[in-house]
């Protein structure tokens, strides 16, 4: 069962937190909803002296009004504890997952070695485990040896299973996760109490976390106008029992007339949203697979107008792709084809296996047409090609310069046109591989990094918003442009290296930029460190984890886009919010003041431009319109407003028109509609 879209049992739990916020204790922490309590105990204390006789007012407005500010608070309070109860709910689904398994401790780090069965809880950082195929890894570590697929719906939520091998940048592992298939040995990372599921279950249940620069900023703002409108109430206390006693005329401004007024003066529609804004901003990211370590981090990122960008992962699919083939030497497309074929039949990484497809394609070959029986040629780091050997023919493949040593070595010559169509290529951004069979060069096939769906669009939106996006690659300059181009990047930095990105990071901060970047290794943990906003792969190494102040759990370098665009909507929606507070108090302003100086000065009843009679009903009509606008806006509060890739200034002015303007005349509408609405009920 829902109640207002929102599931019944989390609205029951948000509505006791909200009345445990009242405690002043909790609810010191918002200076102004705080001042609104006091003025709401006030009142109460002020009805209940009415209603036994010992002071003379107007009851029914005194109960009103008093009912009104406690509802304020109480709505105030709700807003923050729904957004701190969703986040909470999300941190208990993620404690089913930690659970104390038995661990097989080993001695020494070789699947040979005997080990000892302890529990998961007693295990601390540098210790060695096995994990085998259908077991729960025991704690956060490090595979050091084997490779393993491992289930980690636990924190990702994506039920395919994902490669964790040793010796490469996805050697991470989460406790509570599953092997699925294969053996490993783990090194901890993480003594009990400070795992990554413990992290992220801390962040979570933490709802209060730090404030950020620019809320501490704000919240100083609110505070500042709130101790400005204390002492204007004051004084306007006193001035009106002075002006009675000078003129002879009305009577002085009751306590219900000046807390009124007060609370109504006071910024309490931002004061009430802003604990929401910032705690709903860490939640929508982790509906999203991201963890925010920060709410600095996410702030960050609506600030940020720098993104380094990987190329792979990131900007392309991340596995090239064979796109075209060209016969050099005079050799027809169909032996070009078949070479490309048979070179490719033991190569089994994804470029090898798009070689295959696009030729068998092009050729019209079954694959029960291709021998199987060859002896392979793998691949090294010395010859840089590979291939096979199949019925006392020779098939290799590799790059131009290691295949041109190759063939010059075994007496073939390297036809003419080879250097022009391998440079043609490169100028492209593809990778030419070229094709040999025995020593005699056949042609070139070209692999080209597949663009990801979307993101020139993407980009092209960063840009509008005012971001510079520069990629970062180890591919040579000419390819590096090439895709560079293509994707519609502003900036490109070719063969970086380690020390290369951390330069970069230090030098574009130096020059006033807020910097975002991504990685997954170990060797961009110092860039990590250093730049503004530095998100993780969940994948990645615990070193890259260790630096960053955001963590995917998808380990989908993109969604650093997405981290941006969730940060700029969280500062929009508080300014959004910001602007839409200060102008509805304008249209509380002409109801409240008129009501309440009128008696004294008839003449500023001119004022009074909604013609309302009463000047009770009317400043109880602020009041009710005051506190029903936060529930109004708290959705507005958690889901963030809606902005557009636009620059800066065009954001600025929209923002001003819609919730300027809007709340402007939105409350003049609102209070006569309540006005009219009580007026029924009195009357």
């Amino acid at each position: 069962m829902v109640v207002l879209g929102i599931d019944r049992k989390l609205f029951m739990s948000a509505v006791i937190g909200a009345f445990k916020k009242l405690n002043p204790i909790e609810l010191w922490h918002n200076p102004v909803m705080f001042s609104v309590e006091i003025g709401a105990s006030i009142l109460t204390v002020e009805f209940f002296l009415e209603l036994l006789g010992v002071k003379k007012a107007i009851l029914w407005f005194t109960g009103w009004t008093t009912l009104w500010l406690w509802l304020t608070v109480i709505l105030s309070n709700f807003a923050e504890s729904l957004s701190e109860i969703r986040g909470k709910a999300r941190a208990e689904s993620l404690k089913t997952y930690k659970v104390s398994v038995v661990a097989k401790k080993l001695k020494e780090p070789s699947f040979d070695s005997p080990f000892e069965e302890v529990s998961s809880i007693d295990l601390r950082k540098g210790d060695i485990v096995l994990v085998q195929e259908g077991e729960i890894i025991p704690g956060d570590g490090e595979i050091i040896e084997g490779a393993a697929l491992v289930n980690e719906a636990a924190v990702t939520g994506e039920s395919a299973p994902v490669l964790r091998e040793a010796g490469s940048d996805r050697n991470a592992v989460i406790g509570g996760t599953k092997v699925v298939a294969g053996n490993v040995i783990i090194k901890i990372t993480a003594n009990p109490g400070e795992t990554f599921l413990d992290k992220m279950i801390g962040m979570i249940e933490k709802a209060k976390r730090r404030k950020t620069p620019n809320e501490i900023a704000l919240e100083v703002v609110l505070v500042s106008l709130t101790g400005l409108f204390l002492m204007v109430v004051v004084n306007f206390r006193v001035l009106s029992q002075y002006l009675v006693e000078v003129t002879g005329k009305g009577k002085p401004a009751s306590i219900t007339t000046i807390a009124a007024l007060f609370v109504c003066l006071a910024p309490t529609t931002i004061a009430a949203l802003l604990p929401a804004i910032g705690i709903a901003g860490m939640d929508r990211l982790f509906r999203r697979n991201v963890v925010a370590l920060s709410g600095r981090a996410i702030e960050a990122a609506g600030d940020v107008n720098v993104l380094l960008l990987d190329k792979t992962g990131t900007i392309t699919l991340g596995n090239r792709m064979a796109s075209e083939f060209i016969p050099v030497g005079g050799h027809t497309m169909e032996e070009c084809l078949w070479a490309a074929i048979m070179s490719s039949i033991a190569d089994e990484t994804p470029e090898g296996k798009s070689i295959m497809e696009l030729a068998k394609k092009s050729l019209g070959v079954r694959s029960d047409a291709i021998p199987k029986k060859v002896k392979v040629i793998p691949f090294t780091s010395e010859t840089k090609i590979s291939g096979v050997e199949v019925e006392g023919q020779s098939y290799r493949k590799g790059a131009y310069s290691a295949v041109k040593d190759y063939v010059e070595k075994l007496g073939g010559t390297v036809p003419p046109e080879l250097e022009r169509v391998v440079s043609k290529i490169a100028m492209t951004g593809a990778t030419p591989l070229v094709i040999v069979k025995d020593k005699d060069i056949i042609g070139v096939v070209a692999l080209k990094d597949i663009l990801k769906e979307g993101i020139k669009e993407r980009l092209s939106k960063l840009r509008k918003m005012g971001i510079k996006s520069i990629m970062i690659t180890g591919d040579n300059p000419l390819t590096a442009a090439a895709i560079a181009k293509e994707a519609g990047v502003d900036d490109f930095i070719p063969e970086a290296k380690p020390e290369d990105k951390l330069k970069l990071v230090r030098d574009l901060q130096k020059q006033g930029y807020i910097v975002a970047m991504t990685g997954d290794g170990t060797n961009d943990a110092p860039a990590l460190a250093q730049a503004d906003v530095a998100v993780a792969m969940n994948a990645g190494t615990q070193a890259a984890r260790e630096a960053a102040n955001i963590i995917d759990l998808d380990s989908d370098p993109s969604k650093l886009l997405e981290i941006v665009e969730v940060g700029k909507s969280m500062l929009i929606t508080r300014g959004a919010l910001t602007t839409f507070s200060i102008a509805n108090d304008i249209a509380k302003y002409f109801v409240i003041v008129p009501a309440a100086v009128s008696p004294i000065f008839p003449q500023l009843d001119v004022l009074n431009i909604l013609r309302l009679e009463d000047p009770y009903l009317a400043i109880l009509s602020a009041v009710i319109f005051n506190a029903l606008v936060i529930p109004a806006l708290t959705p507005l509060a958690l889901k963030g407003a809606f902005y557009k890739a636009v620059s800066p200034n065009k954001l600025f002015l929209y923002n001003v028109f819609i919730y300027g303007l809007g709340g402007i005349i939105a409350p003049f509408i609102a209070i006569k509609a309540i006005y009219h609405l009580i007026e029924l009920f009195v009357r």
